[in-house]
């Protein structure tokens, strides 16, 4: 970040926009983090966005700056967990950043599965983009500014193009920070730094204590940029909807990103709660 010394973190933001997308990647990839204490052991990671906030709502940028969920947030993040106890899945560990509208779905989540003997461990790098001057402001504003270093003369052109996945993370991402009026928001690298970091030590902790399934919960862009590197399926630049979950499995020093955009938990589980 210029001239600012960035706080190795993540929360939500950018557009809010809501893309139904389920994908499947069988590339196996070589991470860009490194990870010397490698196994043969499988490590599967579930990767959740947020339930929808107040500033989802309102349309209102939401990196660093944070709101809580709303009736609709706690509502898609119960059917998340129903979704995961439906499907029996186990979880070993519980990760979040230090976002309280992460922390609050993790909590819903559990709540909902049954869990009641956890730890959620939080770790700054899962944070959201930093959208530095942008923050708290209209999504319209920072669209606006951003999307002509893109070559957009047409807000409708740009928001088809973002929502059907035409836009790399990366080109987004350094657009937003190149057209900040404060110079402070993170560009590209720097998100996929922290949040590469933040899975690495993930990864190293589960071969340590030997967990199998864990389940993480995020946010959107930041999300994309972790695993922009990991995988070729193009549906990687499509924005995910709240509570929609990325899947990664890790074994012999390699990354699978096997699911991207998914919201079958959610719909099984609103599915089973509905009935």
């Amino acid at each position: 970040m210029k001239n600012k010394t960035i706080k190795i973190a993540l929360t939500t933001g950018l557009l809010v926009l809501t893309a139904f997308t389920t994908g499947c990647s069988n590339q196996s990839t070589k991470a860009s983090v490194n990870n010397e204490n490698t196994n043969s052991e499988e490590i599967t990671i579930y990767f959740a966005r947020h339930g929808k906030t107040l500033f989802n709502t309102y349309d209102l940028v939401q990196g660093w700056a944070d709101s809580p969920l709303t009736d609709k947030g706690i509502e898609v993040a119960r059917y998340l967990g129903e979704g995961f106890k439906d499907k029996q899945i186990q979880f070993d560990a519980y990760y979040t950043s230090d976002a309280g509208r992460q922390r609050e779905t993790m909590q819903v989540l559990l709540q909902q599965k049954g869990v009641q003997d956890y730890q959620i461990q939080e770790l700054k790098g899962l944070r959201e983009v930093f959208y530095g001057g942008f923050e708290g402001g209209t999504n319209a504003k920072m669209v606006s500014a951003s999307m002509k270093s893109l070559g957009y003369k047409s807000v409708d052109n740009f928001y088809k193009s973002y929502v059907e996945g035409q836009i790399p993370v990366a080109a987004l991402t350094d657009a937003i920070a190149k057209s900040d009026p404060k110079h402070e928001a993170e560009n590209f690298e720097q998100v996929k730094e922290r949040t590469q970091n933040a899975l690495n030590t993930i990864i190293k902790t589960a071969q340590e204590k030997h967990q199998k399934n864990i389940l993480a919960i995020s946010s959107g862009m930041s999300m994309q940029a972790m695993i922009s590197d990991l995988t070729d399926d193009p549906i990687k630049n499509k924005p995910l909807s709240n509570a929609t979950v990325v899947k990664i499995v890790y074994q012999n020093g390699k990354y699978s990103v096997v699911e991207i955009g998914n919201m079958d938990y959610v719909n099984l589980g609103k599915l089973s709660l509905n009935k």
